[in-house]
């Protein structure tokens, strides 16, 4: 009987395995969103979390840290300062027990390896790759970045061109969607190259534990640094230690010593020692005094109801951000006002796709002198309009802004061109146009907390999303990618002739 409890037993996930779990869960609690194919855009996803989780996976209801370091760059001190304090804080809180416990990509990673086949084992050489993930973290994460912020173009290079949880969580994610069939039109040899660096990456994690958390993972070598401080963690009492290295041994990573950098704080080691040097940091030590020997019961039950009460704490924490997540999604999609004015035919219903009679919206002005009243009539009565979606974090948005400032300029009379800069990280905004459009005839507005307008018209989370819309108000040209010039030009030529 106690072999068949013990193989049952051998069958259950650990503690470990559940916690990863719950946290893949939490940090992903938008389940609407698969269905939707949208990208959740709630208050929620301006605070970053701890793990590896992509922004754009349409369940994340929080940032990806390493994406908000990044583009801090170009969004101002401030921003700066607020993503520098949070990983701080991250890390001297629980340094790479992050990696170990709450990272839903190094879950994957973890499951892919218990696939049944021949493993590379740790050696001297995986030793040395383990290094080349601060190379990553110093010139994909730092150097490229900030040389770009300084041209005011913000690019966050390691999410551009090598990050695999982003291709899968969301880039992949949203393309299975039906409902964003279009998206494919904006894929070339940029998704042709992550989508091979991710089956290369799970092949990998199929033969060697964590390939990509540690060889190539910034945001490890990051929390590595803070590992020796962190609150959390594992820790060896050096009296108690007679240096046998069984748990370097049993040690699936490459770490030279308990704690380290390289250390995720699993856990193994602990079960492996043979005098009980290894320990919890933060956890009070197990008393073996004769009262405790005594009043063991009590100590269990009391034990049992700790438990209890943090599972249940656990699950109201996820419910709660499962029912935000649920509820807000779309809020406020249905608060943009329709015009009515007489002269709308019944005939063309509203809605966001070609042919459709474009939603007017109430948006907030932004110019140079900052944030001002509102602008109601987003959609030029007998002219052309131009609306562009954007965000000044946004590489390829900021890139094609200066063929709609032409535009602007060159078609005054006839075409209307309205850049509405959604309200993630809206701060950066007024600066921004201060400094390069001061004098443009672009139209600047915000869209409402909630992205109102930007959800009525169609948009599913990605930016740059422009749309055009001839002058009797009907959409002519709907886009899911960074337009050129000639492009822009191309439409506007096409509606004046007609």
């Amino acid at each position: 009987m106690k072999k068949v409890f013990s193989k049952i037993k051998s069958l259950l996930p650990s503690k470990r395995k559940l916690i990863q779990l719950y946290f893949a869960l939490l940090f992903n609690a938008n389940v609407k969103g698969f269905s939707q194919g949208k990208i959740f855009r709630g208050d929620l996803k301006s605070v970053c979390i701890p793990g590896l989780n992509c922004y754009s996976c349409p369940g994340a209801v929080g940032a990806c840290p390493l994406g908000s370091l990044q583009g801090s760059f170009s969004a101002g001190k401030s921003t700066v300062f607020y993503v520098f304090g949070i990983l701080m804080l991250f890390g001297l809180a629980l340094g790479r027990t992050i990696c170990g416990w709450l990272c839903p990509f190094g879950l994957i990673q973890e499951l892919l390896y218990k696939i049944k086949t021949p493993k590379l084992k740790k050696s001297p050489v995986t030793r040395l790759l383990s290094y080349l993930k601060y190379v990553i973290l110093a010139f994909f994460v730092f150097i490229v970045p900030i040389m770009y912020a300084f041209k005011d173009t913000p690019l966050p290079a390691f999410c551009k061109y090598i990050c695999p949880a982003g291709t899968l969580e969301g880039g992949i994610s949203l393309l299975s969607n039906k409902l964003n069939e279009s998206y494919f039109a904006m894929l070339g040899p940029l998704f042709t190259w992550k989508f091979l660096l991710l089956v290369s990456f799970s092949v990998g994690c199929v033969f060697v534990f964590r390939l990509f958390c540690r060889f190539f993972c910034p945001l490890g070598a990051l929390y590595g640094f803070f590992n020796r401080i962190s609150f959390f963690g594992v820790q060896v009492d050096a009296p108690k230690c007679t240096n046998c290295d069984l748990c370097v041994h049993r040690c699936k990573m490459d770490v030279k010593k308990v704690g380290d950098a390289e250390c995720i704080s699993c856990g193994d080691c602990i079960e492996v020692c043979p005098t009980k040097a290894i320990s919890w940091k933060g956890i009070p030590k197990k008393k073996t005094s004769l009262s405790e020997d005594a009043s063991g019961g009590n100590h269990k039950k009391a034990k049992l109801i700790t438990r209890c009460i943090s599972a249940v704490l656990m699950i109201a924490l996820l419910a709660g951000v499962f029912a935000y997540a649920w509820n807000t999604s779309e809020e406020g999609a249905e608060e943009c006002s329709e015009t009515s004015s007489e002269d709308v035919s019944a005939e063309i219903p509203y809605g966001n796709q070609v042919g459709d009679r474009c939603y007017q919206g109430e948006l907030t002005e932004v110019s140079a002198l900052g944030i001002s009243t509102m602008l109601t009539e987003v959609v030029a009565e007998g002219k052309i309009t131009v609306i562009n979606f954007w965000g000044t974090w946004c590489t390829p948005c900021v890139n094609e802004l200066p063929y709609f400032d032409r535009i602007a300029s060159e078609y005054e009379d006839t075409v209307s061109v309205v850049a509405i800069h959604t309200n993630m990280v809206m701060l950066t905004a007024g600066d921004y146009i201060a400094e390069h459009y001061p004098e443009s005839k672009i139209q600047f507005a915000c869209d409402d907390p909630n992205e109102a307008y930007y959800n009525k018209l169609g948009g599913r989370g990605t930016y740059p999303y422009p749309l055009v819309v001839d002058d009797n108000g009907i959409i002519a040209a709907v886009f899911v990618q960074a337009l050129e010039y000639e492009d822009l030009k191309e439409i506007v030529e096409s509606l004046l002739a007609d």
